[in-house]
């Protein structure tokens, strides 16, 4: 935002300005929130620049409906299970305001100087003309965000009676200078988000479209009148319709459009989001093979039938997965000294990474998160092997684990040892170096353990903690042998 000094401070200088030429106070030709909108979307289309930078894998399908929307000056909901980046577009819509806009300096619902709306901003105006004092909002001080609960009451959005307010300015109760606004009132010339709308009580769901449709509402028995300007924006999860809440009719009727959002539809996608949005130390090396293994683990959530799909499997999962994985080779690196690099053992530790992210069915909650999220990462290693290394030829390293050899995946001691004892696995360390992306021991280990992993995953092995051992006749995982 330019310096505020060398900005307009009163209403007279404002109107100097070539763009407000021939304008004049109570001239009723503000500009909304939504027109405001639509020509910088506009403006930005015919450039071609990024509408909502750090949103992946929604330009074919959840931006173009935002993008009519916008243009067709409609306040929209976002539909869409939890992590899907449904707050994050709606905060990014604050770059299609312009940078700044002018207000009157003491107006407590950011009044336009030339056309305020509340009695306050009216009276300024006439008692302070062109001399009257101006402030300068930026477009991020135009968001206001609030996340819906069941407790969550007209007061808060709308405001209420404040009887101390009206005793010193010698005004009724009814009238709107007695009232200590909300939240609604203070966006106004803004945009206005309601995160989780369905969890807002039916009242107060009411009095939102009625203030921004009719700009009349009752508070305490008193009708209240706003002309409010704001461009209104909501999210919501589609289980709320009819599990914890609903969205009363009327005010669905009166959202203009329903966008629906979704989770990666590759993986390739899914990793690009996780590797933006994961912090992890710049030290810690995550191989190809491992970052995929993380992003399969969701999409492989997503589809087991022992995790309740209405709930939905965040995009949080490989995010956070990721950091906790790091962050244990980051610990292994500095306990043993050796190069941090991600491996599955890591993966493993991250467990409650993944269990706190997982609504099990009745089926899962039997079993146990930390069984059901072990299973997920063997099926992840599984398909990520068979993606890319199913051609490899693992024959003499098979007929090994089938002569009734076990290898515990060495865990402690430093890498040199490590990989002398993979050593012992017939062809294990000719696959390891064809499958790490760099030279190296710690590369070349972190290899080895993904091919025995997927390996695993493939039930060519069976495993136990970090033992694996041949794969077990199917009567026997059947049964629930000791290899799991």
């Amino acid at each position: 935002m330019p310096n505020d000094t060398k900005l307009p401070q009163t209403v007279g200088e404002l109107l100097s300005l070539p763009e407000y030429a021939g304008r004049a106070p109570f001239d009723g030709k503000s500009r909304r929130v939504q027109d405001e909108v639509r020509e910088n979307l506009k403006r930005k289309l015919r450039s071609g620049e990024t509408l909502f930078p750090g949103v992946v894998g929604y330009d074919d399908s959840v931006v173009p409906q935002l993008i009519n929307a916008l243009l067709a000056r409609q306040n929209f909901i976002l539909l869409g299970l939890r992590g899907q980046a449904k707050s994050r577009i709606l905060r990014a819509i604050t770059s299609l305001l312009d940078p700044h806009i002018p207000a009157i300096a003491e107006s407590e619902i950011s009044d336009d100087p030339l056309n305020p709306i509340s009695a306050q901003g009216e009276e300024l105006l006439r008692e302070h003309g062109n001399n009257l004092p101006l402030k300068w909002i930026a477009r991020e001080d135009r968001y206001v965000e609030k996340l819906a609960t069941p407790d969550v009451t007209v007061a808060d959005l709308i405001g209420d009676v404040d009887p101390i307010k009206a005793a010193r300015l010698g005004t009724a109760l009814g009238d709107v200078r007695s009232m200590h606004f909300g939240l609604l009132p203070r966006a106004n010339r803004g945009i206005f988000a309601v995160n989780e709308l369905a969890d807002l009580s039916p009242k107060v769901q009411v009095a939102l479209f009625n203030i921004l449709q009719e700009g009349d509402v009752q508070i305490k028995g008193y009708p209240v009148r706003l002309e409010l300007d704001v461009m209104l924006v909501f999210s919501a999860n589609p289980e709320d319709y009819t599990a914890r809440g609903k969205i009363v009719t009327p005010l669905k009727d009166r959202i203009g459009s329903e966008v629906r959002t979704h989770y990666p539809k590759t993986v390739d996608e899914g990793m690009s989001i996780t590797a933006q949005e994961a912090v992890r130390d710049s030290s810690v090396t995550v191989p190809g093979y491992m970052a995929e293994l993380i992003e399969e683990i969701a999409f492989q959530a997503r589809e087991d039938g022992r995790v309740d799909k209405l709930s939905g499997v965040s995009q949080r999962l490989p995010i956070s997965l990721m950091e906790v994985a790091a962050a244990n080779a980051e610990a292994r690196s500095l306990r043993m000294g050796d190069e941090p690099v991600v491996r599955v053992s890591d993966v493993y530790a991250g467990l409650p990474a993944i269990t706190g992210k997982l609504e099990l069915e009745y089926e899962g909650e039997l079993r146990g998160a930390d069984v059901i999220a072990k299973d997920i990462i063997r099926k992840a290693a599984g398909q990520v092997y068979g993606r890319h290394y199913s051609s490899a030829d693992t024959k003499a390293l098979e007929k090994w684990f089938d002569d009734g050899n076990v290898f515990r995946f060495p865990q402690a001691g430093d890498v040199a040892a490590a990989l002398k004892a993979v050593g012992a696995v017939p062809n294990l360390s000719t696959l390891a170096a064809e499958v790490a992306e760099q030279a190296g021991d710690a590369h070349r280990l972190s290899a080895a353990e993904f091919i025995l992993e997927g390996l695993y995953g493939r039930k060519k092995l069976s495993r136990a903690e970090e033992s694996y051992a041949a794969a077990e006749p199917e009567t026997q995982r059947r049964a629930g042998g000791r290899w799991n």
